[in-house]
């Protein structure tokens, strides 16, 4: 009976890939004819100690090949204790960007990443929003790809592909292979018109979209999702007008962690806004996750027990893997790094222990970010 049970939730899950899989095969591409009316872009990066890393984003942002005139560019900088504001100021000095750098230390009614977006949204010229993090990297054809896709698809948020830069590890590998599922998923589910994730590195909406959903309002307090709870409140609003951009010009690129204990951190704070979901299909498809996860456990301690046999056990393993691969074949070659599909086995074994544990430290515990502790509530 128990069996039976873990038997239907992997064979849920298993429905959901492979209409995930249908769902980014038939995601639209850009046709770019007619060209798009150039709309004009807000471009806000709220930064904290990015010292290592502004300049390159910058210097993606001056080679765009969107017009100059049809762009700005606002760096927020969340109380920066390195010479991130420095490095701004100096470039600023020499660059024919349209730049500002803005403090939020000077404006304390605005907290954290979603008050640094707030006061940019503020401060900045009527049309698009368009935000990215002071870690990655844009090709120089992002704004252009992003203003086709608001135009081609009538839409008021574009969620843009995001992937994970590897070096040798074969932790950062594994990380870049779990980012591209979520990448994935988050662009099948919008694809099926049932917004679900996102990522704030690659995000684009209208300046007057995110003040009629009134913003953070309702969720500014969690330090995370700037991102999700934006996507759920407009599709919400307006319905069938959230975008995925599937296209390769408009991919943003971010390091993966290098240290786990950083990883595991970053994980919690994702977690920890699982349970403020309002809309149901974000809470069901964690909720999915979590229950697929658990179901393998018990089914492993069922196998160990002699309850089931192994080859239950392993029937079950490849009722999972297969349409994720399915999902991932697909993701992995869009992002071209097919290659991390080998390690599907081993991220699978990791996976099961991982979810329990992120999710329940999520759920109510601490973590930390950008130097600073929270408390997941």
């Amino acid at each position: 009976m128990l069996y039976s049970f873990l038997l239907l939730v992997v064979g849920v899950y298993a429905l959901v890939l492979l209409a995930c899989a249908w769902a980014w095969f038939h995601l639209p591409s850009l046709h770019n004819n007619p060209p798009a009316p150039k709309a004009f872009f807000s471009v806000i990066i709220p930064v904290k100690d990015e010292s290592a890393n502004i300049l390159n984003l910058l210097q993606d942002l001056e080679r765009q090949m969107y017009p100059k005139s049809s762009f700005e560019v606002l760096v927020i900088d969340d109380h920066s204790s390195d010479k991130t504001p420095d490095l701004v100021e100096e470039f600023q000095r020499s660059s024919s960007l349209n730049l500002r750098l803005l403090f939020l230390a000077s404006f304390p009614e605005n907290r954290l990443k979603k008050g640094a977006i707030t006061l940019g949204i503020s401060l900045a010229k009527d049309d698009w929003i368009a935000c990215t993090d002071g870690d990655c990297r844009v090709k120089e054809n992002w704004l252009e790809s992003t203003n086709q896709c608001r135009y081609e698809q009538n839409a008021k948020l574009v969620s843009g592909p995001v992937t994970l830069s590897t070096d040798a590890s074969w932790f950062q590998k594994l990380q870049a292979l779990e980012f591209a599922a979520l990448i994935g998923v988050g662009g099948a589910c919008i694809g099926l018109q049932k917004p679900t994730m996102c990522n704030g590195a690659n995000i684009a909406y209208e300046k007057a979209v995110f003040l009629a959903v009134n913003g953070f309002e309702g969720n500014a307090d969690i330090p995370s999702g700037d991102d999700e709870f934006l996507m759920h409140k407009v599709h919400q609003k307006y319905p069938g007008q959230v975008a995925f951009l599937k296209d390769r010009q408009a991919i943003v690129s971010t390091n993966a962690l290098a240290s786990f204990s950083g990883f595991i951190e970053q994980r919690k704070r994702w977690a920890s806004k699982w349970k403020h979901y309002t809309s149901l299909m974000p809470q069901a498809l964690a909720l999915l996750v979590l229950g697929v996860n658990v179901a393998l456990w018990l089914a492993i301690g069922l196998a160990l027990s002699g309850i089931i046999s192994w080859t239950s056990l392993a029937a079950m393993v490849l009722l999972k893997l297969l349409p994720d691969a399915l999902l991932l074949i697909q993701v992995l070659g869009f992002f071209q790094k097919r290659k991390l599909i080998l390690l599907i086995g081993l991220l699978q074994i990791m996976y099961v222990p991982y979810v329990l544990v992120t999710a329940i430290l999520g759920w109510r515990g601490t973590y930390a970010w950008k130097d600073r502790q929270h408390v997941a509530s």
